[in-house]
């Protein structure tokens, strides 16, 4: 199973680019945005201004919000028209509102109108009515093709990933976990060309904003200039390779002997089919082929959970209550009412985890289909991170209610996720007492196999995305282009030749949906550094992968500090507030893991020495 990432829109500005999972109007008409007259522009003029379109986002706000919920949850073609109509909507009077607001760039304004200035025009628009209905139509037909997906085996019933993602998490056939990861990497040159007219629609849109191309433009979001931000990109992989290094080489030692030497080469890349996950970006799935000979523990929390029936409700609740015991408030009761959180019977809808506000204040849902697993229960804390996230900065001003950037977003429940350890457990009576989870270097390496495993591909999928909407690779080398940077960061390789016309990279939900990637990279940085200080904040001084900081309000407030500042300072200002430090630093997570990168070296070298007798 993948691991299920926030599909939360960005500030309304960024929205458009993004994808725009939840809609937000700039604007009702392009005259409600457009100044009436020529004359040079007045600071008074640009607050009036900045003032009136922001209260027309948020009136607009709502019924775009729910136009996308119903998309998703009732995926028919009426309701992709109805995101189309809404995204067109979107595309047309965001753009409206960014150009109205070039007319005040250069004015001396208060910090905060400032900001917002900068948010608005971050951006793309497509003056053209009939490019904007096609780039709004496209973008709904990828989120609907991908939805629709299923892999058709011979003589068999069809399968959508859900079960495919079953099959490659639990199968140790490697002819098996090939035919189901090809079967369902066919699916998407079906929609290859709507994506390539749909970059090149975006790349329109971005160019008409100033920007280079929209790889530039989601560059720019981090308050600071696009190449700035891609050499902190690399910067901060460069602290952590060594560690996803020492466990790459541990886990091909460790296939080797389960599939044999046709299968697993000595050196070079892995097949990518198989990590136990449809993008090998987890590798969670084949930790018992992994997992420690000695003092591994024999406690499942899965089991655990089948066995007391827990449905998807006591899974949220299970997650909620961590929530209130930092002294949070609890979820609005119409959560419970309008959240999605199984699978419908009778009908289609994207199951792929994302959390929503669609009024920017007690209207907040989740979208889930929730299953009672130990994934999952880590899954539905981290959804309810974004919830919590929401219901923090609900007092904000519209235009900062967003993460301090998209990887604190993400951060946040992740962070909470950390804190689900053996201590937590028991508290909570999911353990017994006299229960072993197993030894540090156990738990240490089921969680290296979400978080560290997950780095390199959470950085690989932007740097192509970059080069794509750059114009540096050209559809016909899409995969060949995707496949060099697996190698390279991943050390993977396609489990069969490059097909032609190929989409690989369309596999997977955030490019067929157009959602940036690099947030994730950044969360699971940031998820590290917050917990870093949490623990510090509740006075814990022992091993940092051993802390909980459940139940201590201390570290509750000081996090709820943070979560109220929403967007409306620079992400730098946000992370100090919680760390003391504002720059992402890779060496917390570094730190985390230390005892399992020891353990993993001498493995190693032990296995490399054996080889050579």
């Amino acid at each position: 199973m993948t691991k299920p990432l926030y599909l939360k829109a960005l500030p309304v500005a960024v929205m458009v680019a993004v994808g725009a999972f939840q809609i937000a109007h700039a604007a009702e008409t392009a005259s409600a945005t457009k100044p009436a007259a020529k004359s040079k522009p007045t600071v008074a003029e640009a607050e009036r201004f900045l003032n009136e379109t922001e209260a027309k986002m948020e009136k607009l706000n709502l019924d775009g919000g729910r136009a996308q919920w119903v998309a998703q949850n009732f995926i028919t073609e009426d309701t992709e028209a109805l995101a189309t109509y809404f995204g067109e909507k979107q595309l047309s009077l965001a753009g409206d509102a960014a150009l109205a607001a070039r007319r005040y760039n250069g004015l001396k304004l208060k910090d905060d109108y400032a900001r917002k200035l900068k948010f608005l025009q971050l951006t793309l628009m497509l003056p053209d009515a009939k490019e904007r209905e096609a780039y709004a139509a496209k973008q709904a037909g990828l989120n609907a093709a991908y939805g629709k997906g299923k892999y058709c085996p011979p003589g068999g019933e069809c399968m959508p990933l859900g079960e495919l993602e079953k099959v490659l998490a639990t199968s140790r056939d490697p002819a098996k976990l090939k035919e189901i990861w090809t079967g369902w990497h066919a699916q998407s040159p079906a929609y290859k060309q709507m994506y390539v007219d749909y970059v090149a629609l975006s790349n329109k849109g971005a160019r008409e904003m100033g920007f280079a191309d929209t790889g530039a433009l989601w560059r720019s979001q981090y308050d600071m200039p696009p190449e700035a931000f891609a050499a902190e990109m690399e910067r901060i992989w460069q602290q952590v390779k060594p560690l996803y290094d020492s466990l790459h080489t541990y886990t091909r030692y460790k296939l080797r002997a389960a599939y044999g030497p046709d299968v697993v080469p000595a050196t070079g890349p892995i097949p990518a089919h198989l990590f136990g996950n449809m993008w090998s970006q987890s590798w969670e799935n084949i930790y018992p082929l992994l997992k420690p000979a000695a003092n591994a523990g024999n406690y499942d929390l899965t089991k655990v959970l089948e066995e007391r029936k827990t449905d998807a409700k006591q899974m949220t609740q299970y997650a909620e209550k961590f929530y209130t015991s930092l002294g949070m408030r609890k979820l609005p009761e119409t959560f419970w009412e309008r959240s999605l959180l199984t699978k419908p019977r009778d009908r289609e809808v994207v199951c792929h985890a994302s959390a929503w506000t669609l009024d920017g204040k007690e209207d907040v849902r989740i979208k889930m289909c929730i299953r009672p697993t130990d994934e999952e229960f880590k899954v539905i804390h981290h959804e309810l991170g974004h919830i919590y996230y929401d219901l923090a900065y609900n007092k904000q001003p519209f235009l900062f209610q967003g993460g301090a950037n998209d990887g604190f977003h993400e951060a946040i429940g992740d962070t909470v996720a950390l804190s689900i350890t053996p201590d937590y457990l028991k508290k909570i009576g999911l353990m017994d007492q006299n229960q072993q989870a197993g030894d540090d270097v156990s738990e240490l390496m089921q969680r290296a196999l979400a978080k560290v495993a997950f780095l390199p591909f959470a950085y690989m999928v932007d740097k192509w995305r970059w080069d794509v909407y750059a114009g540096k690779v050209q559809p016909a080398d899409y995969d060949k282009t995707w496949w060099q940077l697996r190698e390279q960061y991943m050390g993977m390789s396609r489990p069969g030749p490059i097909t032609a016309n190929g989409f690989d990279a369309g596999a997977k939900y955030h490019v067929a949906a157009d959602v940036p990637y690099a947030r994730y990279f950044l969360a699971h940085m940031l998820q590290f550094q917050f917990h870093r200080a949490l623990c510090k904040e509740a006075g814990y001084t022992g091993p940092l992968h051993r802390c909980s900081i459940y139940g201590n309000e201390k570290a509750g407030a000081k996090f709820q500090k943070m979560l109220e500042m929403g967007a409306s300072k620079p992400w730098p200002e946000a992370l100090k507030a919680i760390s003391g430090e504002d720059r992402i630093d890779g060496q917390a997570l570094v730190d985390y893991f230390a005892p399992l990168k020891t353990w993993l070296d001498e493995q190693n070298r032990q296995l490399a020495a054996a080889d050579k007798k």
